[in-house]
């Protein structure tokens, strides 16, 4: 499947260049593990953190492998762990929003056609408290995101009467008249303020709906951009939103793994901001992993949820998909249990699944092709 991407969206001076350059600087390190980490100056690939590789890795090593001493794993001496390679979820940092964007204002069009190339966004919303970062039109986090909204309703509401006007034309069409009522909804709906996404549509029109170009269809996660000592103040009104200090997530990206473990800890934090961020961005998007452990690399590969086991084996390559027979499969954390292929095989634990199965959180999988 081709890679989803995620824009972050705000107004100006709100933090968004901050988080987006943390991302990169935190994932320089691991550059070599997986392909075109950065695209381009405003685009870029970020691994969605995954303790579990590093589990399925040693076991591929012989590492702790059930009943078996250390000094027996490895004959030779050294072990060799396979290279890890995590799933990644695409970043584009886009221009900042101002007021009258879908009037012309600021970058307008080109702001808005950005948005339109993205599958998913993050609001970036102002709430720290330094006066000195000029506020450039940005007020409070609530304030911010009707800002947001209202702009890419009204760009929303420009396409939307274009096209019922089209619709009105095209009778022809079996579902002509379904169409235009509910076009009709949607420009009523918007001018109310109401996202496309929240207009209910014909079961026989859901396809349809998903195939319109409207930028409030997109899924949303809110970032709260607030001082280091505001990270964890409490519960959140907002849905699907999550609270990051910008400038302790820059600072932290330039520290080595130990030295952000203890600064974290300082705070009464398990993991980096950017960490949670990029896992909610990959459950927003509608995607999971299954995994594959052999001696070329430990990696995860995503796919959409409710995948079945062909398309699955057709990430990895196209003909695994026309020349799919069977899957073996296994749950990763019975697999590290049984310490690996062959002793999980032994005691009955994989199964054998076939064309319908539909691929699981977690899978770890071998499948057997033709050719």
């Amino acid at each position: 499947m081709s890679q989803l991407s995620v824009g972050i969206v705000g107004m100006p001076n709100v933090g968004k260049s901050t988080l987006f350059n943390a991302m990169l600087k935190k994932q320089a390190a691991l550059v070599a593990n997986y392909p075109f980490a950065t695209i381009d100056p405003n685009v870029g690939v970020v691994p969605v953190p995954d303790d579990r590789l590093e589990k399925l890795a040693d076991v591929v090593a012989g590492v702790h492998l059930p009943g078996v001493p250390q000094a027996q794993h490895h004959l030779a001496g050294e072990i060799r762990r396979p290279p890890i390679v995590p799933a990644t979820v695409k970043f584009v940092d886009i221009a900042g929003l101002v007021k009258g964007a879908s009037q012309g204002e600021g970058l307008g069009n080109k702001f808005l056609s950005h948005i339109r190339e993205v599958d998913a966004m993050v609001y970036v919303l102002r709430d720290f408290s330094d006066e000195n970062v000029v506020r450039a039109g940005s007020v409070n986090p609530q304030s911010d995101e009707e800002v947001l909204e209202a702009e890419l309703m009204l760009a929303d509401l420009e396409v939307a009467e274009k096209i019922l006007e089209a619709s009105k034309k095209d009778v022809k069409s079996p579902d002509h008249e379904l169409i235009t009522t509910t076009l009709q909804s949607m420009v009523v709906r918007l001018k109310e303020g109401k996202r496309v996404a929240e207009v209910g549509v014909p079961e026989r029109l859901a396809g349809w709906k998903k195939t319109l170009p409207f930028l409030t269809l997109k899924p949303v996660i809110r970032v709260l951009n607030v001082d280091e000592n505001k990270i964890d103040s409490g519960q959140l009104t907002m849905d699907n939103a999550i609270r990051i200090s910008a400038k302790m997530e820059s600072e932290l990206a330039g520290l080595t793994e130990e030295e952000q473990g203890e600064y974290l800890k300082s705070l009464g934090l398990s993991e980096p901001g950017l960490n949670r961020l990029v896992k909610k961005a990959f459950d927003i998007l509608g995607l999971q992993t299954f995994l594959t452990a052999g001696e070329k690399e430990a990696r995860a590969w995503t796919i959409k949820k409710e995948t079945k086991a062909p398309q699955a084996a057709g990430v990895i390559h196209t003909d695994f998909e026309t020349h799919f027979i069977k899957a073996d499969v296994i749950n990763w954390e019975e697999f590290v249990a049984d310490g690996g292929w062959v002793r999980a095989r032994e005691l009955g634990h994989v199964r054998l699944e076939g064309r319908e199965y539909v691929m699981q959180e977690g899978d770890v999988v071998e499948f057997k092709v033709g050719v």
